[in-house]
């Protein structure tokens, strides 16, 4: 038809210019034939500067290698490239970022110099943008919070802003308490994280003081409301102190954002942005860093009140911990607390009658304050079941009943603990544990010694469950190790080799215990997220000659017996002026042994460090019960009197008898082995 030409003609024209987005024609040199005027980077330009010029020549601001790229991949696959993202700056704004989609068509039969390759283009900035602040807020969202640490938060809100957001990022936190409103400027604040490395400001890491006056910076605490910040050489503000913000100038910093860290009207600090490189701050950008902040101050917020809490429950756990570990003629201890978690991890050395004692290690279950507490309340219960001189399957069974009681209904169980109790008068050491790890044993020659003590359930149950000991006599200078499971570290997966290590570690027993716990650490490497906790003691024995020991039959006769052989005891001893109380002491325990008990009857004397023990053993179980005697009582003044007489006094049963004991303080003993090596 003759009028066709004509109408393609006009149809292409309209095309053309009535296209809303840019339209190239590239013949086979990827020159321009023919373009529209509707892509704002070329609505400036003269045809001349346009038509005939590879496509870098007309813009400036994109990279000439990645646009060649796409037209290549079109030409050399022969099929469309469609809706690639393609980013520069705009000439006529060069701070100013375009965001295109690019789509290149090959034409098909092109050749010599007719047309080859369509090119689309969509300017897509706006769109864009959106979703670029979308991405960051999601980023932030994702990323900030994973952790109840300050630092690591205000690092991980940098890392998520930076350099998707803007080219510098700093946070600053109050050093005091959070303020309710505005905040004073004399209040110092501490830099606690920013990026890049390379900061835009005189602020360094750990910095902290109150920022100038007047500038953003005090405002935003001032007023409590965030502010985009237009930054030139000569902007007033920087004059309040110019050294402080020469890196900013240098950097060619051109636009700020300042905005309150805020949780429930509390202000927590500053989050501050910059940007150097790129497009000048909008107002949907400060949408977007007030919803950062917004996130990231709940997290802060998350963050200091368990570290608080964490101080808290830090401050009680060491208070509940022994404050001093009495020094004993049974063993030599040490001892090392970590609470990197303020858990519920302790441990207690606790004196017992004839002259034993009771090594504990226990973990309950959970972290914070209510750790703690169930922490103390355990080992309060559990150092009064032992004054009581119960066995130890009997101590652990008991404490099992007093963990029912604290047992909360969520927890599958509230704690796992370890006791060893050791005589050095017969060098027996009986151990139970309940869901704990068994103690190592290395002895003198620095061999372990091997001791299957049976796993009982973790405590919290209650219902008289059993829990077995294992009993095994130990050479002199023996060394036991008592821990939690935070002390294993990395090494916990594989509880056996963390064992294997530890005795590695206390393989050179005749190193000073202090020694030996430092070294436990650096080669176990405990773990930081959660408490550790080892105790150490090194077995000892009573000299002989210290220790007196008669068996007397069970007849009213033997009383004057006893008597003199106390008395003959004191005087090898040099303690003649404890003969009297001694003396009516073992009167009243043998009389009480002969009248109550069943025979033979077991006297023993133990002079121990400054003290005076006096026992009396017979094989009837029954306990004796101190009563008060009225005047016209002939008798039932026996305990009392040995209750007034001494400094602490007791009764000790064990599956076949039962002991009586009393404990005397010695006001002078220049020969008493009170020390000990």
């Amino acid at each position: 038809m003759a009028g066709g030409p004509v109408d393609d003609a006009v149809v292409l024209n309209a095309l053309f210019g009535d296209s809303p987005q840019g339209l190239f024609v590239f013949d086979a040199d990827r020159k321009v034939t023919r373009y529209n005027p509707s892509g704002r980077w070329v609505r400036a330009l003269a045809p001349e500067d346009v038509l005939g010029h590879d496509v870098e020549d007309f813009t400036p601001g994109f990279d000439p290698v990645e646009l060649r790229a796409l037209m290549d991949e079109a030409l050399a696959g022969g099929v469309p490239l469609r809706r690639r993202l393609v980013r520069g700056l705009s000439p006529m704004a060069p701070r100013r970022t375009l965001a295109l989609e690019v789509s290149v068509f090959p034409l098909p039969g092109s050749r010599g110099g007719g047309p080859a390759l369509v090119g689309v283009v969509e300017d897509v900035t706006e769109r864009q943008a959106a979703a670029d602040r979308l991405a960051v807020l999601s980023a932030v969202h994702s990323a900030v919070g994973s952790t109840l640490d300050v630092r690591t938060t205000a690092d991980e809100l940098v890392r998520a802003l930076v350099p998707a957001f803007a080219d510098g990022a700093s946070v600053d936190l109050l050093d005091d308490a959070p303020a309710t409103g505005a905040v004073s400027a004399r209040v110092p604040l501490r830099r606690v994280s920013f990026a890049p490395a390379d900061s835009v400001t005189a602020r360094k890491d750990g910095d902290s003081r109150p920022f100038p006056f007047p500038t953003p910076y005090t405002q935003a605490l001032n007023d409590t409301r965030a502010r985009i910040v237009p930054v030139a050489p000569d902007t007033p503000w920087l004059a309040t102190d110019p050294d402080a913000f020469a890196p900013l100038i240098e950097a060619d910093v051109h636009s700020m954002i300042v905005v309150p860290l805020m949780v429930r009207d509390t202000v927590l600090g500053l989050l501050s942005l910059y940007r150097y490189r790129t497009d000048a701050f909008e107002e949907a950008d400060l949408d977007v860093a007030r919803q950062a902040a917004a996130t990231t101050a709940a997290h802060l917020d998350n963050a200091r009140s368990y570290r608080r809490e964490h101080t808290v429950a830090s401050a009680l756990q060491r208070r509940l911990q022994p404050s001093t570990v009495p020094c004993l003629s049974a063993v030599e201890t040490a001892h090392m607390y970590l609470p990197e978690s303020a858990g519920g991890d302790w441990f207690d050395v606790i004196p017992l009658s004839g002259t034993r004692v009771a090594l504990v290690v226990g973990d309950v279950a959970g972290h914070g304050i209510e750790a703690a507490a169930t922490m103390g309340q355990l080992r309060i219960a559990l150092r009064t079941l032992a004054l009581q001189d119960l066995e130890t399957d009997e101590l652990l069974t008991h404490l099992d009943e007093v963990a029912s009681q604290l047992a909360d209904a969520s927890a599958a169980y509230v704690a796992t603990c370890a006791v060893t109790v050791y005589n050095p008068l017969s060098r027996r050491c009986a151990m139970v544990r309940a869901g704990h790890p068994a103690p190592v044993i290395v002895d003198p020659a620095g061999s372990p010694v091997p001791v299957d003590v049976p796993l009982g359930p973790p405590l919290g149950a209650g219902g008289g469950r059993v829990f077995t000991p294992a009993v095994i006599d130990l050479p002199r200078g023996s060394v036991l190790a008592h821990y939690t499971s935070g002390l294993l570290g990395a090494r916990g997966h594989d509880p056996a080799a963390a064992r294997r290590a530890l005795e590695h570690t206390l393989a050179s027993p005749n190193r000073p215990l202090r020694e030996l716990c430092d070294d436990a650490v650096y080669r176990m490497a405990p773990s930081r997220h959660d408490d550790a906790v080892l105790l150490l003691a090194r077995t000892r024995t009573l000299p002989e000659e210290h220790v007196a020991n008669w068996t007397l039959p069970a007849e009213p006769s033997v009383v004057s017996t006893a008597r003199r052989l106390a008395d003959q005891q004191l005087a090898v001893w040099g303690l003649g002026a404890a003969a009297d109380d001694t003396a009516l002491i073992v009167s009243e325990l043998v009389t009480n042994a002969i009248r109550y008990g069943t025979g033979p009857i077991r006297l023993r004397l133990v002079r121990d460090r400054g003290r005076l023990l006096t026992e009396v053993t017979d094989a009837n179980s029954t306990s004796p019960h101190l009563r008060h005697a009225r005047e016209s009582d002939e008798g039932g003044r026996g305990l009392y009197i040995v209750m007034s007489l001494s400094a602490h006094w007791g009764v000790r049963h064990s599956h076949r008898d039962k002991t009586i004991w009393s404990e005397q303080l010695l006001e002078e003993d220049p020969a008493d082995p009170a020390v000990l090596p």
